[in-house]
């Protein structure tokens, strides 16, 4: 879908979308279209319980005295409490809205009367909302009728701002392109994404100036990744290892910010196999990974002034006569011993290698993992909020400001020591999986945090949020992209130079 920005007009075809405030108050383009239309907009206000309300959609087909095809009505709510959420859902519904109509063509008049948002955010806001909203992964349907596919090829924004949303509106889309790389990731099959394949798509981040390094099978036992490696050797797909860096502020002495990500190709759960219903849903548990690779796609396209590292561990985790066994012990990267008691607890044995790997040779100002780790998350925070286990207060408020102004929430969740006993292995330094059902989600916490030191550090247990069930008006169902608005928006508030935080 192309998005233009174009000045406020009505002499537009397809579908033509203005907005209306809470009690029916039309806006300024809203009444001369209603004018044009000779009281069209009126008469459907009172004929429809349309009356503006944040959410509202109205259509009115076939206008007399306007080229468009329709009036899509969208509600505003109270101008007073507008907001970039809210703007961007207004994008996703009126594209979702238009795409069923037919229309190629849909054209936005944003008028930001009373809101505290200008004119510019508010119609860059929409725009960004209606690309994410617009996605889908559709690259393996044959035989889809054209009536079911989206129909909206050109989104024209209009405003009295034109140059300014522009202006505000490529920096979003940059990452915006990460957000749908990391869906189009996570939304792969495993067949045609696994370790290999996974290191080719990253290693085409060097074209937005990226250093990529991957590390293979070979240089991974020769540094001694044999945690990872456990888990990778009953499948025939190799580990791979990437390293992705970002040098956006070549003259700053600031230690670089490290995100990293688990990325578990497939997840039989190896010898401890998972049960075969929904198994096919196991492709998605790289999406920490997927995540990773999209915020530092967002990070390099908009050229943010930030040193940033980030790094996912590839594998597959597949049962065969080489697999790994439970009560296996591994010696990891950092020279603990780990008793495998579950092979299907497998995301925490990758991370723990790759995280003690970033810690040891960029030496982070801190550090971010994201995993699908455990299903406790969902059980204790549903689909709504991504887990937060962390080891610095002042890092978890920073990435829960950055989540409720995106949208992506995260929760808070405790790391007490009183939960330690429950990994401590009886011939191993530490086992990877608590004793019984309880706490789950805490002890993998605990569990990674051995691999950390003393670097600020957080983990998000995604396994709730990397695929999204029911569709919102920016999330289509399928891979979600969670994460990289989060994380950018964390940089660009905290950590980038000209930041908030270093004002």
């Amino acid at each position: 879908m192309k998005i233009e920005f174009a000045g406020v007009g009505t002499s537009r075809s397809g579908s033509l979308a203005v907005s209306v405030s809470e009690g029916a108050r039309l806006s300024a383009t809203a009444k001369k279209v209603d004018k044009l239309t000779k009281g069209a907009i009126t008469r459907a206000l009172k004929a429809s319980r349309f009356e503006g309300k944040k959410d509202q959609v109205e259509e009115i087909l076939a206008p007399d005295g306007l080229a468009a095809n329709r009036i899509l009505l969208f509600g505003l709510g109270d101008p007073k409490e507008l907001n970039e959420a809210t703007l961007e859902n207004i994008g996703g519904r009126l594209v979702d809205r238009a795409n069923k109509t037919g229309d190629t063509t849909l054209s936005v008049a944003v008028d930001a009367e009373g809101s505290k948002v200008s004119v510019a955010d508010a119609c860059a806001s929409i725009a960004f909302g209606a690309r994410l909203g617009s996605y889908r992964f559709d690259r393996y349907r044959t035989t889809e009728k054209k009536d079911a596919k989206p129909s909206v090829r050109s989104l024209i924004v209009m405003s009295g701002d034109a140059k300014g949303a522009q202006r505000v509106f490529l920096p979003r889309n940059r990452v915006g392109d990460g957000v749908i790389l990391t869906r189009d990731l996570v939304s792969e099959p495993g067949n045609v994404l696994y370790p290999e394949t996974f290191a080719k798509q990253a290693r085409q981040l060097a074209k937005l100036g990226l250093k990529i390094e991957v590390l293979e099978e070979k240089r991974l036992q020769q540094i001694g990744m044999r945690a990872l490696l456990g888990v990778a050797q009953g499948s025939a797909k190799n580990a791979r290892v990437v390293i992705m860096r970002w040098n956006g502020a070549p003259g700053s002495k600031e230690k670089p910010i490290a995100f990293v990500g688990k990325g578990v190709t497939f997840d039989s759960g190896g010898i401890s196999i998972k049960p075969s219903a929904g198994m096919e849903e196991m492709k998605w548990d790289m999406g920490g990974a997927g995540t990773v690779v999209g915020l530092m796609a967002a990070l390099a396209g908009r050229k943010a002034r930030v040193n940033a590292i980030g790094a996912v561990g590839l594998v597959e985790n597949m049962p065969s006569s080489t697999a790994q066994r439970p009560g296996d012990v591994v010696m990891a990267l950092s020279g603990k011993s780990i008793e495998v008691i579950n092979t299907d607890a497998e995301g925490r044995l990758v991370l723990a290698d790759v995280l003690w790997y970033v810690q040891n040779r960029f030496k982070p100002s801190a550090m971010i993992d994201l995993a699908t780790l455990t299903g406790a998350i969902i059980v204790a925070l549903g689909h709504s909020y991504a887990g937060m286990f962390s080891n610095n207060d002042e890092l978890s408020q920073r990435i829960t400001s950055a989540g409720e102004a995106t949208g992506e929430r995260v929760w808070r969740m405790p790391m007490h020591e009183s939960y330690e006993p429950d990994i401590k292995s009886a011939i191993a330094d530490i086992k990877n999986v608590g004793a019984g059902r309880s706490a789950g989600s805490i002890t993998a916490a605990l569990f990674l945090q051995h691999f950390v030191n003393d670097v600020p550090w957080a983990h998000l247990d995604i396994a709730g949020m990397a695929w999204c069930y029911k569709a919102s008006p920016t999330v289509p169902k399928g891979g979600s992209g969670y994460g990289v608005r989060l994380l950018d928006r964390l940089v660009a508030d905290y950590y980038e130079s000209g930041s908030r935080s270093k004002k």
